[in-house]
């Protein structure tokens, strides 16, 4: 998975959940965070405000992920 592919994955879930969509971007951010680290994860939480919306918050990083 690329960032453009997850965001269009969570703006479909958004789209067709509206307020109930945290279960699919829970999916979602759990592939990105898999594939890409958590400085991928925390860009498309900030983005698409995640945190306000949906409860879904940035991850704490310890260490680096590159």
């Amino acid at each position: 998975m690329n960032l453009d592919d997850a965001r269009k994955r969570i703006e479909t879930a958004m789209t067709q959940y509206g307020q109930h969509a945290a279960p699919a971007i829970d999916l979602v951010m759990a592939e990105v965070r898999s594939d890409m680290g958590a400085r991928a994860f925390n860009e498309l939480v900030e983005e698409f405000d995640l945190e306000l919306l949906h409860n879904i918050a940035p991850m704490e990083s310890d260490h680096s992920t590159s």
